[in-house]
């Protein structure tokens, strides 16, 4: 039995994730690209990667500058997502009316102001895997920032919702338990 297209991609829309932008400066421009195939890969050392189309507007940039941010979006930013999920060249008009104003670090990596966390990250490796390449960057600096994030899950934005259990700084679950007085 051949699993179709379609049938993976229903089956990976029902893991939920979160939503980042992937910022590149290039000849002066912001270039980015929505992007939730993200994921932390060592903490020795900090590396993450993400997974970037061959056809994405934004993977050439990425293998040429070498230095890229991690945009982890909050909640309120969802057209910002869905403006850097789009196909074709970026407008900076478009890009206003989206609500996306970037910042600068130091090394002069574009970083979304307002989003929920940033990483500012130098390219490690680079793999293709099938369609897309999977790029593996160490993180050279972070900023978080309080607030919820944007989710996606089976091809929807989502917000979070109450946690089901309390857990405790060391992850360990609790229940509230009642006692009658």
């Amino acid at each position: 039995m051949s699993v179709t297209q379609a049938e993976f991609r229903r089956a990976m829309g029902c893991f939920a994730t979160g939503v980042t932008v992937i910022t590149v400066d290039y000849e002066g421009d912001v270039h980015g690209m929505t992007a939730n195939a993200f994921t932390s890969v060592s903490l020795d050392p900090l590396l993450v990667l993400v997974c970037v189309d061959h056809k994405a507007r934004t993977h050439a940039h990425l293998h040429s500058k070498k230095r890229f941010g991690v945009n982890v979006l909050a909640e309120n930013q969802r057209n910002i997502s869905q403006y850097y999920a789009r196909p074709g060249d970026t407008h900076q008009r478009a890009e206003q009316e989206a609500g996306a104003r970037f910042d600068r670090t130091a090394h002069g990596t574009p970083v979304l102001y307002g989003a929920l966390a940033y990483l500012e990250c130098r390219l490690h490796t680079a793999q293709d895997a099938g369609d897309h390449t999977i790029f593996i960057a160490e993180v050279e600096d972070v900023v978080v920032r309080e607030g919820d994030p944007l989710l996606f899950y089976r091809g929807n934005y989502r917000a979070i919702g109450a946690p089901s259990e309390s857990s405790d700084s060391t992850g360990t679950k609790s229940k509230t338990s009642q006692h009658p007085s």
